[in-house]
């Protein structure tokens, strides 16, 4: 299964792939971050989830800042900043962000 996700990530990400990205943000970021934005990178997501703008950009500079911890992957963090680029402009534009 893949996830489209709005504003700006081309094409979709597996399920696993997803997975394995939260897998190295949860090593990142500090546990009050990380539940914040596990329901999306938990390995749990299954359904149409639509993310108020203020939520979305507060995701997006939480995915920024774990992509620049110095034990993350590089690979992962270029993930992480392409995703969180897109929460970042659906925040900016007062626009929901939508992962289905």
């Amino acid at each position: 299964m893949g996830f489209s996700i709005s504003h700006g990530v081309d094409g979709t990400r597996s399920a696993l792939t997803i997975s394995n990205l939260g897998n190295q943000l949860a090593h990142v970021l500090a546990a009050s971050e990380w539940r914040e934005i596990k329901y999306l990178f938990g390995g749990q997501f299954s359904d149409i989830v639509t993310i108020p703008p203020q939520e979305a950009f507060r995701i997006g500079d939480l995915l920024h800042q774990a992509a620049d911890h110095r034990l993350m992957d590089p690979s992962w963090g270029i993930l992480a900043c392409e995703i969180g680029d897109a929460a970042r402009m659906a925040g900016a534009s007062g626009q929901n962000w939508t992962w289905s």
